[in-house]
C-alpha cells in the first residue's frame, strides 16, 4: 500500500495538525508583534521601492472586500462566513484532500491560515494585515501570514487537482 493511501489514519493526521497549530502560533505571533511594536497605518521600509512592514486593519473580508462597508453587527456576520468557509474547506479536507502529500500540505496550509484570520475576528473584530508589497505607485493588498499561507495552499491544491504530484513521481 503507498504511504499517501494511509493519510486517513489518526497518526497520519498528526502531523498535519502540528502544521496548522505551527501556522496559526506564527500568525498570531508576528501580528502581535506588529501591533506592539507599529502604531495603526505607522509604516516601515523593509526593502526600498518593494516591501514595507505597515499595520493596517481589515475589517472586510479576503482582499478588503467589504472593508469600507459599514453595517450593524458586521464583525459577528464576517465571523460568521469565515466559520462556515472554514467548515466547508475542513470537510473538502477530510473527504478529498489527503491522497497526496502535496493535497496534504495544500489543506493543512489554507486551514491554518483560516484559522488564523478567524483568531483574529474573533478576538478582535478585525485581522491584522503589515505586508505591504508595491511596485512604483500600485500597492498590492496589506495581507499577513495567515494570508500568505491561504495563497500558497490554494496554488498547492490548484497543482494537486490538476496533478502535477502524480505526474512527476510517475515519471522518476
Amino acid at each position: 500500500m503507498p504511504a499517501d493511501v494511509t493519510a486517513g489514519q489518526p497518526q497520519a493526521r498528526r502531523p498535519l495538525l502540528a502544521g496548522i497549530v505551527l501556522i496559526v502560533a506564527v500568525d498570531q505571533f508576528t501580528k502581535w508583534l506588529v501591533e506592539r511594536s507599529l502604531a495603526l497605518h505607522q509604516s516601515v521600509e523593509v526593502v526600498p521601492g518593494l516591501l514595507n512592514l505597515t499595520h493596517v486593519r481589515n475589517t472586510g473580508a479576503a482582499f478588503g472586500v467589504l472593508n469600507a462597508a459599514d453595517f450593524p453587527y458586521k464583525p459577528v456576520v464576517v465571523a460568521c462566513v469565515a466559520v462556515l468557509a472554514l467548515a466547508a474547506i475542513a470537510y473538502y479536507a477530510a473527504k478529498f484532500g489527503q491522497d497526496t502529500a502535496l493535497g496534504r500540505t495544500a489543506m493543512m496550509l489554507v486551514l491554518g491560515g483560516a484559522v488564523g484570520n478567524l483568531v483574529d475576528r474573533a478576538l478582535r473584530g478585525y485581522v491584522v494585515d503589515f505586508v505591504d508589497a508595491y511596485w512604483r505607485g500600485w500597492h498590492f493588498w496589506a495581507f499577513n501570514v495567515a494570508d500568505a499561507a491561504i495563497t500558497v495552499g490554494a496554488i498547492f491544491l490548484i497543482l494537486d487537482t490538476l496533478g502535477v504530484a502524480r505526474r512527476v513521481s510517475s515519471a522518476v
